[in-house]
């Protein structure tokens, strides 16, 4: 490993010099004056004066070469169709886009917000607003009102991209009157819609700002719309993230830096080539979406994938036909879809033909060692664990295979990836921990290009939350618990915050708990993740009746739980839905009035609660007990 690690210290110990190299892998209007400008920490500039473009590189340099080779891969197992896009027809059909979007009167610097299920339309309109200088902001099409209304009002976008519905599971998920409720609740609504009518779903079109987007694409046909050349550090987009105050932090990309990330990320920890397919089964909500279904495979000048079904149907073997069909090389998704799968019969893993298939990756929550080995030993390949999350954008924590085979561990993402100085803290006294210690992972800054920049319109916000968690250290926190073993390998622990994994999807459990909270029968409410086998972690809520007489009998407290539940559904969606809620009279509390978040989720996990001095009324966590044997 002596080369491997040589190369991980020369990142840290030589970052200008490191990523001029790595920034050739993509092409520059005007090449960059400074690599990087870190003279406002923890703010860091990277390629300064360097102008670019995202679609630029993910589309255009590639059409000398390879314009009738395969980009874009659409399959839906929803409504039973799959479509092709070569790299010139996916430039046709972005340059369209575009001129919609300025047709509409989108400018350079203009947000446009994405509410969209998993169609080509969804790219196109990624990819267009990257080619005109537009902010994009994806908005998870499984959010409900409440939740797309908080990231219009932060967002404050000119136009909004969606669809009259979407379909999971066979089931329709109409979005155009979830968009007309959320743009109801907004504070700052847009001045244009623009619908994609899939025929799925009957929607109503208000005159004036609802603009049907076939008939205006009929009209740009031939268009050939120029790319702006951006600032490297000019944002590309927004991606919502929960936080532990109930406000979604708008997590802030700029262009320059997340394409050379990117671009680096694919050879160097991905083991990619151009050419190939490359296929992850996350949403373009998320931010697997936007680094490895759209940006990063594009840049790399392979197809993508881009899979609207579940893993499940029409059967198990579902994604398993798509790497063959397809001739897919390399494969990201979640360990909580390898569980689901983990459920079908195993035979369906050899059904078909994966020769094309050389890595499995997976990421989005911790990865279980017998979930890792059913899979690799199922498939007769390698499983890649690896860390990372919405803030960054790209593995923090894996092993680069283009770099170097080394070992993995079971349980482990592997070590730092290049540019991140990754240490581990000691929460109380922001003391570095040594080897076999558990501790607070975080990173020395300046963080490495492709990671967030700033929180969206609130500077402040981003210093505060991710630079001063620490005691005593201006470092970026993750938020979650990390211990190395005597080898430099990394193991994640689970979050250290009120932010909840589920599935992979990070959930705030300070909306969650808004949501219950403003149900009418209910005063106060606790929300806490629970250690759950297929899903990593569930939302498991205890709620303060205002009236007990209304949980008196068991009917009555099943009726108010589905009350509860649908009510989460219908405003956060039903990602944020939780697995149960329990009726209690009190929560366990300190004297100082603070809520004990880690004892409850000790009690439902079977755990020691730990410390109890300072309970204010130590019946309130029997009442917990409780409420959980007799659920």
């Amino acid at each position: 490993m002596r080369s491997y690690r040589a190369f991980l210290d020369r990142a840290i110990r030589s970052p200008e010099a490191f990523w001029a190299e790595e920034a050739k892998l993509i092409e520059w209007q005007r090449p960059f004056s400074r690599v990087l400008d870190y003279s406002r920490p923890p703010f860091a500039r990277w390629f300064v004066d360097g102008t670019t473009n995202l679609c630029h590189n993910a589309i255009d340099r590639h059409l000398a070469a390879r314009a009738e080779q395969p980009a874009l891969i659409y399959v839906s197992t929803e409504i039973d169709v799959e479509q092709t896009f070569t790299f010139r027809q996916l430039h046709q059909e972005v340059n369209r886009f575009a001129a919609c979007l300025k047709g509409l009167g989108v400018v350079r610097g203009d947000r446009v917000l994405i509410y969209m299920p998993m169609v080509p339309e969804a790219v196109f309109a990624m990819l267009a607003c990257a080619r005109i200088g537009a902010i994009h902001s994806v908005v998870f099409g499984g959010f409900a009102s409440l939740s797309l209304a908080s990231r219009i009002d932060d967002a404050q976008p000119k136009l909004i991209v969606s669809a009259d519905a979407g379909s999971r599971a066979g089931r329709i998920v109409p979005y155009k009157a979830l968009l007309d409720e959320a743009i109801e609740r907004s504070k700052a609504p847009p001045g244009s819609v623009l619908l994609v009518d899939r025929g799925l779903a009957p929607m109503r079109r208000l005159a004036g700002r609802d603009h049907d987007y076939a008939e205006l694409r009929s009209r740009h046909l031939d268009a050939a719309v120029p790319c702006e050349w951006l600032e490297a550090s000019e944002p590309s987009y927004i991606l919502y993230t929960s936080g532990t105050t109930g406000q979604p932090k708008g997590v802030q990309r700029d262009t320059g830096g997340h394409a050379v990330a990117l671009a680096s990320s694919m050879g160097k920890i991905f083991c990619c080539n151009a050419g190939e397919t490359y296929f992850a089964t996350s949403d373009i909500g998320w931010v697997v979406g936007h680094s490895y279904i759209v940006y990063g495979p594009l840049l790399a000048g392979m197809a993508t994938v881009l899979y609207e079904g579940t893993p499940v149907r029409p059967d198990g073997a579902i994604l398993w036909r798509i790497v063959e069909r397809h001739r897919v090389s390399v494969m990201f998704s979640a360990p909580t879809a390898i569980r689901v799968l983990k459920k079908q019969d195993p035979a369906l893993l050899k059904r078909h033909d994966l020769s094309s298939l050389r890595l499995l990756f997976l990421a989005g929550e911790p990865l279980d060692e017998p979930t890792a080995r059913w899979i690799s030993e199922g498939l007769g390949k390698p499983v890649v664990d690896n860390y990372w999350q919405t803030e960054t954008g790209w593995p923090i924590l894996a092993i680069a295979r283009g770099v170097e085979a080394i070992p993995a561990k079971f349980g482990s993402p592997g070590l730092p990836c290049y540019g991140y100085s990754v240490k581990l803290y000691d929460e109380h006294t922001g003391q570095e921990v040594g080897p076999n210690t558990k501790g607070v992972l975080a990173i020395e800054g300046p963080l490495p290009p492709g990671c967030m920049t700033t929180v969206w319109g609130d500077d402040e916000r981003f210093v505060k939350t991710y630079w001063h968690s620490v005691p005593g250290r201006t470092v970026y926190s993750t938020f979650d618990w990390g211990i190395r073993d005597d080898d430099g390998y990394y193991f994640i622990l689970g979050r250290t915050d009120d932010v909840i994994n589920v599935a992979g999807h990070r959930l705030g459990t300070r909306e969650i708990e808004e949501s219950i909270c403003s149900h009418p029968g209910i005063a106060e409410v606790a929300v806490v993740g629970v250690a759950d086998q297929l899903k990593g972690q569930v939302a498991v809520a205890f709620a303060v009746v205002r009236d007990a007489r209304a949980v008196e009998l068991p009917q009555q407290r099943k009726n108010l739980e589905a009350e509860v539940m649908k009510q989460v559904d219908s405003q956060l969606g039903a990602v944020a839905r939780p697995a149960r809620v329990h009726f209690v009279t009190a929560l366990p509390k300190t004297r100082s009035g603070k809520l004990l978040r880690r004892s409850v989720q000790a009690i439902c996990e079977g755990r020691d609660p730990g410390d109890l001095t300072t309970i204010e009324d130590p019946t309130a966590l029997e009442q917990i007990r409780s409420a959980l044997v007799s659920a």
